[in-house]
This record gives structure tokens, sequence and C-alpha cells, in this order.
């Protein structure tokens, strides 16, 4: 595989293809857990890791695995790099734990992650499968990182929790409510797509 192919399937999750501006996957998670810049960093690097592994494992396997019990094979999969996730998570980041909650049990049944583990990593080698996970992950942990802060900077005033614009300032408490998500993100989609997206 050359270096133009790998950059290719690398920069395509995170501008052409980016799960979430692009191509509105996993968007229970993006519009549940993004109300401050930590939680969608938290989350994009957990659902990065589940992506990455679970290509991994399913390249690895996909030769071994009768189609009719494919997809079910796949979820074993991800459930078990889920579990990992979860059990870090609750061991070593318990307030990131906390604030994710019923999110990161969820992330098995992402369409994101299912879906690169069927039309990618089934059909391709094991670099090019992590390669797309790491691609893939990045652009979903982008996403959520810049929804989480736009929201938290619009309704709190601030962002990783350090205030920018002092105590007394009126801010817009609407962005940090589920209403709020969606008009970020919408903001959010169109903005990306006029300046990356070519149509």
């Amino acid at each position: 595989m050359s270096k133009l192919n790998t950059w290719k399937i690398f920069t395509r999750g995170i501008i052409k293809e980016n799960p979430t501006f692009v191509m509105l996957l996993g968007m229970c998670p993006v519009l549940g857990v993004t109300t401050s810049a930590f939680n969608g960093l938290g989350m994009g690097i957990a659902t990065t890791f589940v992506l990455v592994m679970s290509n991994l494992v399913v390249s690895l396997v996909k030769d071994f695995i009768p189609d009719k019990v494919r997809i079910p094979a796949f979820i074993v999969v991800i459930a078990t790099f889920v579990t990992v996730v979860e059990m870090v998570l609750e061991a070593y980041v318990p307030f990131l734990y906390e604030q994710l909650g019923i999110f990161i049990p969820l992330i098995v049944v992402n369409c994101l992650i299912l879906g690169r583990a069927e039309s990618f990593a089934s059909k391709n080698n094991i670099v090019p499968s992590i390669i797309d996970g790491l691609g893939m992950g990045l652009g979903f942990t982008f996403a959520l990182t810049i929804l989480g802060g736009m929201r938290e900077i619009l309704g709190n005033g601030t962002v990783f929790d350090l205030s920018l614009f002092g105590q007394d300032a009126n801010m817009m408490i609407l962005f940090i409510l589920p209403p709020g998500a969606f008009i970020a993100l919408a903001y959010l989609v169109v903005i990306f797509n006029k300046i990356f997206v070519k149509n």
C-alpha cells in the first residue's frame, strides 16, 4: 500500500467522510454527551479505541467467520472492546465515566463502528483497517470536541472548565440543554460542509 493511499484512507474519515459532520453517523452520543468539550473529547477517544481495535480484529478474523453469523460476530468483537473501555474509565477516570453514563455501553450499537467493520475492515487487510479506524475515530473525536466546546462556550462561558468571560457573564443556557445540541450541530454541519466538502 502506497503512502498516498494510506494518507487518503486516513484523511477521508477526518474531512471528506467525517462521521458526524458529513455522514451524520452516531448521532446518539453526538447529541447526548457534548455538553462540554471534555465530555466530547472523552467519548471521542473511547470510540476511537473501540473503532481501531474492532477494525483490527475483524480484519484478522474475516476469513474465518461464516457469512450467516458475520454481523453478530462483529458485535461480539465490538462489545468486548467496549467492556474494556468501560472498565478502564470506571477505574481510572470515574468523573468522565459518570458524565458519559449509559452512552459508554451504547458504543456497541454505534452505527459508525459496525459500519466500518462491515464496509471496510471485513474487506481489507490489517494495516488499512487500522488506518481507517484511526482516521474515522479522529474525525469523530474532532467533531464531538468542537461541538462540546461550542456548546460549553455559548452555554457556560467556559471551555475545558476554563472561564472565558468571567463569573458575571450572561450566557445562553439553551446551548447546554438538548435543543441547543441540535442547533449547534446544524450550524457546524453547514459550516464544515461549506468549507471542506466540495459538491
